[in-house]
């Protein structure tokens, strides 16, 4: 079911009261999200529904709407608990890929640079629509549906290493890599050795020169 209008208005204006009140607050923080608006940026959730919001600057504010941009300069896309990582801070929600960007991946990176810096009072935007003890509950399931997708990315990435290097054999293990790299490095040195030795041996002047002569 498709949500209705009342939910994304109050969703856009917890969104939008968050930013621009930490944006009072943080005078570079505010000059770091406004760079990162070169142009409106769209963030659309994939899963339960489709629904799309667009960031825009407005004179020294940020303006948020329920709608999709026109011709957005960035579009973020997702589930909503990757959204809250990114909200919360998370600066690894687009290297797990949780987190798709369709336009300059540079843009997106900065803007979660802005809003790590920001820091914005979720909770107390949401305070404001539905009360203090309801935005509590609430945030503290966020905060642990965003933790929890960190840990659960890193878990499968860290056995899928695992695999590849000690069960399926396709690549070596870590110990082989680890033993190979020292072996090439010794080598590396022996060779600058023997090389530093024939470059000496070359000069003129050398012994070898006047054993020669």
């Amino acid at each position: 079911m498709f949500p209705g209008p009342t939910l994304l208005s109050a969703i856009s204006a917890i969104i939008e009261a968050a930013l621009n009140r930490a944006l009072e607050l943080d005078p570079a923080g505010h000059k770091a999200l406004m760079q990162a608006l070169a142009g409106p940026v769209q963030f659309s959730l994939t899963a339960p529904v489709v629904m799309s919001w667009t960031l825009e600057p407005v004179a020294d504010r940020v303006q948020v709407r329920s709608q999709p941009a026109d011709d957005p300069a960035l579009e973020i896309s997702g589930r909503p608990v990757a959204f809250a990582a990114l909200a919360l801070g998370d600066d690894r929600v687009f290297a797990d890929e949780r987190l798709q960007v369709q336009g300059d991946t540079a843009l997106a990176h900065q803007f979660q640079r802005a809003l790590n810096q920001l820091q914005p009072d979720w909770e107390a935007a949401m305070a404001r629509h539905i009360g203090d003890v309801p935005a509590h509950f609430l945030g503290q399931r966020i905060r642990n549906a965003a933790k929890w997708s960190r840990q659960a990315v890193s878990t499968m990435n860290a056995n899928v290493e695992e695999y590849i290097h000690e069960e399926s054999r396709t690549l070596p293990g870590r110990r082989e890599l680890e033993a190979t790299f020292q072996d090439i490095d010794e080598l590396n040195l022996r060779t600058e050795r023997l090389e530093a030795r024939l470059n000496q041996l070359a000069a003129p002047g050398s012994i070898n020169d006047t054993e020669t002569l």
